[in-house]
Formats: structure tokens, C-alpha cells, sequence
């Protein structure tokens, strides 16, 4: 008796969708059997919007946000003050800062943070394009999660920015231990830079 499954494109759409972070093969499944058979998925819709965002948007070249030109709204904004650097994980992770009004200077990306476990070294995250925005008379703001990882990043940029001569300092845990800035509310977040220390030499 033949095996029964699903369809090779079918299969295939599994697959792609659990290469999505957080996504393991059972969630896939499920997101696959409702693209296709919800009446509400629209997946060709979803197909354009993927393919419009793979084509239109870049990162900055200088902050690594989200951009649809060369820099994005904050690096080409001259109303930003210049000498205070926030440095985050992710550039998702920009956007509540933004919301919470408490910040008026400009960002940079990591794309990521460091873990041995998941291979991720200094040479994988932009470290080098922030230690060359780095001047004597900033601030820089290490606004990372407060998890083993993020931790271990903030501690290592401490190291490699102490040689910039510059004023290191770190977000106020306001932030719930373990969790990144993606699920802080606009109140915390404010409290945490406004409660930002400097780190020490």
C-alpha cells in the first residue's frame, strides 16, 4: 500500500516556512494547510507583499535599519543628535525606542548578538561598521537584552569601545530579565534610557 502525504508543493511550502524563526515543523504544517485552504489567506497576496519587500526594502548603509533608499529617515534626519550612538540587537528593535519618545539620537544595528552555540561571532554582527561611527565625544548606548546573550555582546562592545575613548553606558534593567526590547512597553523602555548608566573602566 502507497504512503500517503502531501504533495510535493505542498511539502515544499512546509519546508520553507519552517526555515521562520520560532517556527518548528508542526507549526509549518499548520501555517502551510491554512494558506491554502482559508478563504481569508489570500497566500498569492502574501506571495506579492514578500516579493515587493525582498525588492524595495535594503538595510542603511550606516545604521542598518530598514530603508527604501540608500539611509534611512533617522540617519538622514539633521535634527538627530549626532553624538549619541544607540546600539540594539535587531533593527525591530529600534521602533519601540522610537515610540517611547525618550530618544532623540541616532541607532545602529547589530543584525544579531553574539552565541557560540549558534556560531554567531564577532565577524558575523556589525561590529566593525559601529566601532568606525564612534567618536571621542559620544555617548554610546549598548541597548541589548538582558539574556546570557545580549549580556555577553554588551560586555564585549564594552571592551572593544573603551579603546574609542568615548562615554560607554548601559540601559537600566527596567527590562524583564531574559527578555529582549521587542516585548517592553513604551513606559519601560522609556525608563530604561532615561535610567541608562554609564559603564565603568
Amino acid at each position: 500500500m502507497a504512503k500517503l502525504e502531501y504533495p510535493e508543493a505542498v511539502r515544499e511550502l512546509v519546508a520553507e516556512l519552517k526555515r521562520l524563526p520560532g517556527v518548528g515543523p508542526r507549526s509549518a504544517e499548520r501555517m502551510a494547510v491554512w494558506l491554502l485552504q482559508n478563504k481569508r489567506a489570500e497566500p498569492l497576496a502574501l506571495a506579492r507583499a514578500l516579493e515587493r519587500a525582498e525588492r524595495e526594502v535594503l538595510l542603511c548603509h550606516r545604521c542598518g535599519f530598514f530603508a527604501t533608499e540608500e539611509c534611512c529617515p533617522v540617519c538622514d534626519d539633521s535634527k538627530r543628535d549626532v553624538t549619541i550612538l544607540c546600539v540594539v540587537e535587531q533593527a525591530t528593535d529600534v521602533l519601540p525606542i522610537e515610540r517611547s519618545g525618550s530618544f532623540q539620537g541616532l541607532y545602529h544595528c547589530l543584525g544579531g548578538k553574539l552565541s557560540p552555540l549558534d556560531h554567531v561571532a564577532p565577524d558575523d554582527l556589525r561590529i566593525g561598521s559601529l566601532l568606525r561611527r564612534v567618536r571621542k565625544d559620544m555617548e554610546v548606548i549598548l541597548a541589548l537584552g538582558s539574556d546570557v546573550e545580549g549580556e555577553a555582546t554588551a560586555s564585549y562592545l564594552a571592551e572593544e569601545l573603551r579603546r574609542h575613548d568615548c562615554k560607554i553606558t548601559r540601559i537600566a534593567q527596567g527590562l524583564p530579565a531574559g527578555g529582549g526590547l521587542e516585548h517592553a512597553d513604551e513606559l519601560t523602555l522609556l525608563r530604561a534610557i532615561q535610567g541608562r548608566r554609564e559603564i565603568s573602566h
